[in-house]
């Protein structure tokens, strides 16, 4: 059977209060991170999670670091430098939502380039018909 797993962590940024939602299934982590504005009560929270928690946007699955216990600590700062140099920098949620933010901006950048494009066949489009007016004659 299939083990799912979710966990929020609501935080502080700065500015804003932000919840991190974290989905673990078959050894896959997909993040989700939603804007709260003001600091959110736990009845808030609570109706977020039971109002929209279908509608989030999750990340594309990552890998998701199987945690066990490293008794040698010699062991576990070589497998820390291992997997920052596999990974780069960050956790696997930032790294998730890094992917998730790369994949909004190409679509977001198809989106405008084909809106570019449009509005220029369409000036184009106008200039010619101005042309044709012009010497039509009267």
């Amino acid at each position: 059977m299939d083990k799912v797993s979710i966990e929020l962590t609501v935080l502080f940024d700065g500015q804003f209060w932000m919840g991190v939602f974290e989905s673990t299934s078959e050894n896959k982590l997909c993040v989700c991170r939603t804007v709260f504005g003001a600091e959110p009560k736990d009845g808030e929270v609570y109706n977020f999670i039971i109002g929209k928690y279908y509608k989030l946007k999750y990340s594309p699955a990552v890998a998701a670091v199987v945690k066990e216990k490293i008794k040698n600590p010699k062991r576990l700062r070589r497998e820390i430098r291992k997997a920052v140099e596999n990974n780069g920098i960050g956790t696997k949620s930032q790294q998730a939502l890094k992917i998730q933010q790369e994949q909004a901006k190409l679509t977001r950048k198809s989106n405008r380039h084909e809106k570019n494009m449009l509005e220029k066949y369409l000036r184009f489009n106008l200039k010619q018909l101005k042309r044709k007016e012009k010497h039509k004659g009267h």
